[in-house]
């Protein structure tokens, strides 16, 4: 009649009671997580990068050992080649004083630098040149037509005469040079009486070159030649006008010039000197009379 009292849960099974519930809730909690797939390699992908690596290693290693020494190399590299020592006027004879050799990196030279004094010498710069600059083949020429280029630019109105020198004092001992102002004093009379005469129409003209009894500018002799087998200058040749010209050609055959020195090197007195000169011709288109040296 007495009730059974229910046993009550020992400890252990409180214990076991609470940690099946636990276990539960945490299972009940946590999401439940897919298995993700296992990533594919792209071995075609790393087999490419790897010859590419492997590629660049190699050209890294070619211009390292390969190629930077031949570069080192043709720097180092020396050449002999011909330069200029001292100024070299266009259309003027290149001759051996004139140049020099040298010894110079051959690396990035051009292609058509002299190296040879004989491949240069005797032949006629085409363009001016100037002491360090050196020797191309296609500055400078064998044709003669370079030999006197004073004779292609003649300015309007001039023309270009020769007239001799019949000893060595007349033609200032033969120091006359290109570009030179010179005034002319005529020799000439009648009845074997000759007197000097002095040329208003002639008294500042220009020298274009001075030359030798073969023909070539006097300028353009080999300086290493001894005095005696250098030529005398024999003619020289002056830029005048039509109306000078008249009066060159007449004392040519009936006289004898002197040619006195008035200017050299000084290009604003020369420009001066040469339109003094053309005034007279404005002033009177036939010029003047000259006058006798005594009067």
């Amino acid at each position: 009649m007495f009730r059974k009292r229910a046993d009550k849960p020992s400890s252990e099974n409180r214990n076991t009671v609470k940690v099946q519930r636990t276990k539960d809730d945490t299972m009940k909690s946590e999401p439940i997580k897919k298995a993700l797939p296992k990533p594919k390699l792209n071995l075609n992908r790393f087999k490419n990068r790897t010859t590419i690596g492997v590629a660049c290693i190699i050209l890294a290693f070619l211009i390292v050992f390969g190629l930077s020494p031949l570069i080192n190399k043709a720097a180092k590299a020396q050449t002999v080649i011909v330069r200029v020592e001292k100024d070299i006027e266009a259309g003027q004879r290149v001759t051996a004083d004139k140049i020099e050799k040298v010894t110079v990196g051959g690396y990035n030279l051009p292609s058509n630098v002299a190296k040879r004094a004989e491949d240069v010498v005797g032949k006629y710069a085409i363009a001016g040149l100037k002491p360090g600059d050196y020797i191309l083949s296609s500055k400078i020429s064998s044709d003669p037509f370079f030999n006197n280029p004073y004779l292609y630019n003649l300015p309007e109105g001039k023309v270009a005469i020769s007239v001799s020198l019949k000893s060595l004092a007349s033609g200032l001992s033969g120091k006359l040079q290109n570009g030179d102002i010179v005034s002319l004093i005529a020799i000439g009379g009648n009845n074997g009486k000759k007197e000097a005469v002095r040329l208003p129409e002639l008294e500042y003209v220009e020298v274009l070159a001075v030359t030798t009894k073969k023909g070539s500018d006097s300028n353009q002799q080999n300086q290493g030649e001894s005095t005696e087998d250098q030529d005398i200058p024999a003619t020289v040749i002056l830029s005048v006008n039509p109306i000078q010209a008249l009066k060159l050609a007449e004392y040519e055959e009936n006289g004898k010039l002197h040619a006195t020195l008035v200017s050299r090197g000084n290009e604003e007195k020369k420009q001066m000197l040469l339109a003094a000169q053309e005034s007279i011709f404005s002033q009177s288109p036939e010029g003047k009379e000259g006058t006798a040296s005594g009067e």
